[in-house]
């Protein structure tokens, strides 16, 4: 069962010579936002290099009886 956390849009407008601040963003953020944003950029990043969400590979093994 996953816990699904509402997401802010937030927009800043900026030079483009000026640094971003996401580091110091996501520092401001609980611990448990961060892990489910790092969780949510996995899973996509999987669904997107191998078309599928990760699992358990299953074995099956037939024996004669």
């Amino acid at each position: 069962m996953q816990k699904h956390l509402e997401i802010k849009k937030i927009v800043t407008k900026r030079k483009l010579t000026e640094k971003k601040a996401d580091a110091a963003y996501w520092r401001t953020q609980p611990y448990a936002e961060r892990l489910f944003a790092l969780e949510e950029i996995r899973q996509e990043y999987h669904v997107w290099k191998y078309g599928t969400e990760p699992g358990f590979q299953r074995v099956y093994k037939i024996v004669k009886r």
